[in-house]
């Protein structure tokens, strides 16, 4: 597995211009960062766009709803996959006072947060592609809005690592043995029903007994192994017992290794037959999905002490024939739509 060589500082000017944004500031780390045919692949509804198109997509309409827009890194690793493509992954929160629509989202006037897990992969220091996830359910939820199922999880802000080391540079050594704890995971996890049951998966093997897995909204996070497995993995895998991905399926997943951290990225990278009930209410029609999870994973004395995981929710939901957005505007209709002063009592 190649080491990446430092590429994750050619993303520090965007970071850093997005901790203060402007518009000004952003466009111009843009420019700079992205080449012009840069493939930008977002979350539903925005889908595939150019790297020319993405402020104007995804970020000024963000702004515009939070004026006061701020960026948050909490973890930004790097690494080669297996065909030495070189990638930086990054997990943080948008964060600001949200005062004005979103995707037709109602504001709150209040702090709002979105976790967001981005992908970037590079050539010649310049990015050529771009994988991310906004997580718009966790906003939903804050606007009192979200019109679908309640989570089995908890929903919160989710944390950085407990470490408090997801920003520094990390030494190489402990690479290859997390990622090779992480696929060895996945493979185990990949030979549940059809080999056997629970136990054939060896789960206390490679997840530390008070782990804390972060899913997305919707699912919700889980505190434990047990937490983890009455809360995600029990009715995810009742659902979708035919699941592939990551070392199984035929899809592309793209791992890579920083130190004790493992990330992965795909789109999609996981795919499934929904054949059982009990997972986000959604009816076991026997219809095929395909599934974006973007994923990272700390790796701590053998063991995974922490998990965060993203899925495009919005997505899945939609290739069911469910418009969570028209579900959304129906449930929020007698709101009163418009602009909330900002600050609070402005006139």
């Amino acid at each position: 597995m190649p080491d990446a060589l430092g590429i994750k500082r050619h993303l520090t000017p965007l970071r850093r211009a997005m901790m203060d944004f402007s518009e000004m500031g952003v466009r111009s780390a843009f420019a700079d960062l992205l080449t012009p045919e840069a493939a930008v692949r977002l979350f539903h509804p925005l889908g595939q766009i150019s790297g020319q198109a993405f402020y104007d997509t995804a970020y000024a309409p963000l702004l515009a709803a939070m004026p006061d827009l701020e960026r948050r890194d909490l973890i930004v690793v790097e690494g080669s996959d297996s065909d030495g493509a070189q990638w930086v992954g990054c997990m943080g929160q948008y964060v600001g006072s949200f005062v004005a629509p979103f995707m037709d989202i109602p504001p709150t006037g209040h702090l709002a947060y979105m976790r967001f897990h981005e992908f970037y992969r590079f050539e010649d220091a310049k990015v050529v592609e771009v994988q991310g996830i906004w997580d718009l359910p966790e906003l939903m939820m804050q606007a009192e809005a979200w019109p679908m199922v309640p989570s089995l999880g908890r929903e919160f802000c989710v944390p950085g690592p407990m470490t408090q080391d997801g920003l520094v540079d990390h030494t190489a050594a402990d690479s290859q043995a997390s990622h090779d704890h992480v696929i060895a995971m996945l493979t185990q996890l990949s030979r549940h029903p059809s080999e056997g049951g629970p136990e054939i998966m060896q789960a206390e093997a490679f997840w530390h007994p008070r782990v804390n897995w972060y899913g997305p909204a919707g699912i919700g996070s889980a505190r434990g192994l047990a937490g983890f497995r009455h809360w995600h993995q029990i009715p995810f895998l009742n659902a979708l017992p035919d699941r592939r991905g990551g070392t199984s399926g035929t899809l592309t997943s793209h791992f890579f290794a920083d130190g004790a951290y493992v990330a992965v990225t795909g789109w999609p990278n996981m795919q499934m037959t929904v054949t059982g009930d009990g997972w986000l209410g959604i009816a076991p029609a026997g219809q095929e999905i395909t599934m974006r999870s973007l994923d990272f994973w700390r790796v701590e004395d053998g063991l995974i002490r922490e998990n965060w995981v993203l899925v495009d929710l919005l997505d899945v939901y939609a290739q069911l024939g469910v418009d969570v957005f028209a579900r959304l505007r129906a449930f929020n209709k007698a709101r009163v739509p418009g602009r909330i002063p900002s600050p609070i009592g402005a006139i």
